[in-house]
């Protein structure tokens, strides 16, 4: 089998069994992805949904990621078509659906993401190569690259999960956990009802062959979710790598600069 190549996630997903590792990116300099891409990650995701990102902005992160060979994933504010289509169009690696909740939006998801669907066509953005691909070809080569993950982050998600998994087309999910506990109100420590409900989610994405996205918050909930065949962890945010390392920088220097009185 030949190895997919680096910026074809949706066949590193679907083809192999190591851990992909990537990032939110929520600030609007493109800088970040850069960054990230030049360190290593395997892909980012735009975050179009939270943070304050139009299509311009969205478009040259997603041109950041492919100037650094990272996938970019596109976490879209909706699943309709022009939020889907634009991203996509402008050489997305794929794209994140928020609240999947049933198989009627786990299929509208793949179908505004697909030819083979109702996705728009156009060769002339840069998904096409400015025109380079032939329609034909640009269609075929787009069905086969892009990646469609559902984000699984309600309760009804999880009691209509057998169907949302069982929807053609569909490559991957991720597990939105923060969406759950507030959907849930799970204030207790450690949040056991999310805990479960993660496990859940897991075993029936583990039965169906289908891989799962994660965001992790350490490095040993990472070990301990690999084992239960996650495949790609999500490490904070440029946002968040920016405050932790503010934070330490800071602590660090008033410690050093302080005086006994």
């Amino acid at each position: 089998m030949v190895k997919p190549s680096r910026y074809n996630l949706r066949q590193r997903l679907l083809a192999e069994d190591a851990p992909l590792f990537g990032t939110f990116i929520k600030s609007t300099a493109v800088h970040s992805v850069e960054i990230m891409g030049g360190l290593g990650y395997d892909f980012v995701i735009i975050d179009a949904e939270h943070a304050p990102l139009d299509r311009g902005v969205t478009e040259l992160l997603i041109l950041a990621a492919r100037a650094s060979a990272t996938p970019a994933l596109v976490r879209v504010s909706e699943i309709e078509g022009y939020s889907i289509l634009s991203a996509l169009d402008d050489g997305a690696a794929g794209v994140l659906g928020p609240h999947i909740d049933c198989a009627d939006r786990a299929q509208k998801l793949v179908a505004a993401s697909r030819y083979g669907g109702k996705r728009g066509f156009s060769n002339s953005p840069r998904a096409g190569g400015y025109g380079e691909r032939s329609l034909w070809d640009h269609v075929d080569r787009a069905d086969d690259e892009v990646a469609v993950v559902a984000m699984i982050e309600d309760p009804e998600a999880i009691e209509h999960l057998d169907e949302i998994l069982a929807v053609e087309g569909l490559d991957a999910i991720f597990i939105g956990r923060g969406d759950l506990t507030v959907a849930m109100n799970d204030r207790a420590p450690g949040a056991p009802r999310v805990t479960e409900a993660t496990e859940n989610i897991l075993d029936a994405a583990n039965r169906e062959g289908i891989p799962v996205l994660l965001l992790v918050t350490d490095a040993a909930e990472a070990s301990y979710y690999r084992s239960r065949n996650v495949r790609g962890f999500v490490i904070a945010s440029d946002y968040g790598f920016m405050r932790a390392a503010a934070k330490q920088a800071l602590n660090t220097f008033v410690s050093a600069c302080s005086r006994d009185v």
